[in-house]
């Protein structure tokens, strides 16, 4: 009787001591590793109780044989240690993964004005990882089924009529299936990228997550805006750093022909040199357009990316007003149009107007006078 018992306790302090063992080794390789990369920030921690079970389910499976069990108790004990060491192991996958996908993340930061090279690593990354997932999670849930003798047997009688079974889940699933095909399509072409800037419904955001089936859009005013991933398949977006994060931007100014062009190009020239918003790269004026009333002058210039462009125009937009304003009375800023562009001069017809009223109110004061003098006296 000592002895039956003998066996199964040198087993539990064995596996305990070996679970300790490997725990400690876990913990020196970890830091080695750590001192060896400069990725210090690696979540490592993830694989701790990972492969804490992972040894534990080791342990209890190499030793099952010696434990003084029946055989009706046996089985289902192994049974069950089968199927938690399945979930376990893709456990352990899954955050193994994850532990790679943070240390490729750190390696190749990103930022907007990083290289392009960068962002694309960490999208492929990052799908790939969500990827890998979804195989994952599918093939332990088929393992954990074909455990049981009922289903492996139900799988081959399927796996008969896949043909006709494929057909009928293919109609079923035919837009859950199409989204996951645009996600893998969106990983390997990658029309867009982690932190890229786009337009997405007239919204300027960054991407700030690609899944599977949708993607987060971060929007200027910090709302989300989730769109199905399949949307950048099937419909045409703007793409503001899709090969580089330098854009062009214009501010409109509306006036008539008597303004002095010189000074406003001058004037436009010295604010965008003192703004800390441009890059150097492009400042241009240019009359765009002429009607018979007015003049159209467009305010060219260069930004490293679409923050600093929106600052960069809101600064010249403003000084230019002031500018005006200050330096030009003779032609007071009246109005905005519905773009945004300043309008220096007023509309043709609103000038019509006042000029024709103007007259005829001297014609009647005239028209006064003239009757007050040739009129007699006694008729008045």
């Amino acid at each position: 009787m000592q002895g039956t018992y003998l066996v199964p306790l040198l087993i539990v302090l064995f596996s305990v001591l070996f679970y300790f063992v490997a725990n400690s080794a876990f913990r020196r390789v970890i830091a080695r590793i750590r001192v060896s990369i400069k990725e210090s920030a690696v979540p490592f921690e993830l694989l701790v109780w990972p492969f804490r079970l992972f040894i534990a389910l080791i342990g209890l499976g190499a030793f099952l044989h010696y434990f003084p069990l029946t055989t009706d108790l046996k089985d289902p004990f192994r049974h069950i240690l089968l199927i938690v060491s399945i979930i376990e192991f893709a456990w352990l996958l899954m955050r193994l993964i994850m532990v790679v996908e943070q240390f490729m993340l750190q390696h190749y930061s990103t930022t907007v004005r990083e290289s392009e090279e960068s962002r694309k690593i960490s999208t492929h990354v990052s799908l790939a990882r969500k990827i890998l997932n979804v195989l994952i999670v599918l093939v332990a849930v088929s393992g954990v089924l074909m455990t049981f003798d009922t289903v492996r047997q139900v799988g081959l009688s399927i796996l008969a009529s896949a043909g006709i079974a494929g057909v009928i889940i293919g109609f079923a699933a035919q837009k859950s299936l199409s989204t996951l095909i645009a996600g893998i399509q969106i990983a390997i072409t990658q029309p867009i990228r982690i932190d890229d800037v786009v337009v997405v419904e007239k919204e300027w955001g960054r991407i700030e997550e690609i899944s599977l089936t949708y993607v987060v859009v971060q929007l200027w005013d910090q709302r989300r805006m989730i769109v199905p991933i399949s949307w950048f398949i099937d419909r045409p977006f703007e793409n503001w750093t899709r090969t580089s994060s330098e854009l062009l931007g214009t501010v409109f100014i509306y006036t008539d022909y008597a303004i002095p062009l010189d000074q406003i190009r001058r004037e436009l020239e010295r604010i965008v040199a003192a703004s800390p918003y441009w890059d150097g790269r492009v400042v241009k004026m240019h009359v765009t357009n002429t009607t018979d009333k007015s003049v159209e002058i467009r305010a060219l210039m260069s930004a490293a990316d679409s923050s600093d462009l929106w600052e960069i125009r809101c600064v010249v937009r403003e000084q230019l007003i002031e500018f005006i304003r200050k330096k030009l009375p003779w032609r007071p800023a009246e109005s905005k149009d519905g773009n945004g562009s300043i309008r220096i001069c007023p509309s043709g017809r609103a000038c019509v107007t006042f000029f024709l009223g103007v007259i005829f109110m001297l014609f009647s004061i005239a028209l006064g006078a003239v009757a007050s003098i040739a009129v007699p006296d006694n008729y008045r």
